[in-house]
């Protein structure tokens, strides 16, 4: 800032006047570049016209980045604790086996029934739609006849327990390629397999409600079993 004095005169018609004083210079700062300017020309038109929203950029969001198995909502340590509860329903184990039950998922029974369907089809992949069929709607008979004899489940629970409860039919299934030439011993792996597979999953699904009315599901569940059974062994 530069302080100037400046002495003007002005004449009147009656004689002349002498007026002094300071004029303050204007303060200008002059942009040239400097860490002042944030903002490059381009940006700076672009906001004046109300385009600045193409200049954002969107930071990225932490839960964007969550590994797959999160996104898809699989945890691996949880169906792997259901099918030991699965393949060891002896209460005496200690397993929280309603687990099972209360807790359904998708992933670990559909991964289980595909399974059985690998095991069961020997290259013929068009029946795997058929397993899965079966699974959906077998399931869904068991949930209609739960309700109507007055259980409380719902139809993600026993979609889950039927599809874990498929393992006891994998497990015997490498024991049957083994003894296939032996009638009544394969008969009775066959026998022991549908009756641990229909244990898992009545043990879970017909509760104290049903009273007097166990059998009724007990028996529909062992005979959907059985129809699995058939599938793999072809009779």
């Amino acid at each position: 800032r530069t302080d100037t004095s400046e002495r003007t005169s002005f004449t009147f018609l009656g004689g002349t006047i002498y007026l002094s004083g300071t004029i303050d210079a204007p303060d200008v700062k002059l942009n040239m570049g400097s860490d002042n300017a944030k903002d490059p020309y381009a940006t700076t038109f672009l906001r004046k016209r109300g385009y600045g929203w193409l200049l954002e950029v969107e930071e990225d969001d932490p839960e964007d980045n969550k590994p797959l198995l999160e996104e898809l909502d699989i945890d691996l340590k949880d169906i792997y604790y259901k099918i030991r509860c699965v393949l060891m329903p002896m209460p005496s184990l200690g397993f929280n086996r309603q687990v099972v039950r209360d807790n359904p998922d998708f992933w670990g029974p559909l991964a289980i029934v595909l399974l059985f369907s690998m095991i069961s089809i020997y290259g013929q992949f068009r029946v795997v739609s058929w397993i899965i069929t079966i699974w959906i709607f077998g399931s869904l008979t068991i949930f209609l006849l739960a309700r109507v004899l007055g259980g409380e489940v719902s139809y993600g629970q026993v979609l889950g327990v039927i599809g874990y409860s498929l393992l006891p039919l994998i497990v015997i299934a490498p024991l049957l390629l083994v003894i296939g030439g032996f009638d009544v011993v394969s008969t009775l792996i066959k026998l022991s397999g549908v009756f641990w597979a229909a244990y898992s999953a009545a043990s879970l699904l017909v509760g104290d409600e049903f009273k007097t009315k166990k059998p009724l599901l007990i028996y529909p569940i062992f005979l959907l079993y059985i129809y699995f059974l058939s599938l793999y062994t072809g009779v």
